[in-house]
């Protein structure tokens, strides 16, 4: 991801010769990725909800994550047993 951002702004840096808006655009590229990108993901574990497909920082989130997953689910198959039994018969196809 970093390469593809690095080459998509000096693209726009080469082509801000030409046109200044394109150097615009490669400051908001890098700043986009500076705040949203590599970075963002340790910073974000810190605080609140990790994002769904990172991995919890310590034994204990992973657990409290998984019991609370696996307490929806419970709930969920007993609330709507008919889809429950549905889903799991087109799982087991």
């Amino acid at each position: 991801m970093g390469t593809i951002v690095i080459s998509g702004t000096v693209v726009l840096v080469v082509l801000g010769f030409g046109n200044h808006l394109y150097w615009l655009a490669a400051a908001a590229l890098l700043f986009v990725y500076v705040q949203y990108g590599r970075g963002a993901s340790s910073a974000s574990s810190s605080g609140g909800a990790a994002p769904s497909g990172s991995a919890p920082a310590t034994y204990k989130a992973y657990r409290d994550r998984r019991d609370r997953q696996a307490k929806w689910e419970r709930r969920y198959r007993r609330e709507r047993p008919l889809e429950a039994r549905r889903q799991a018969r087109e799982k087991s196809r």
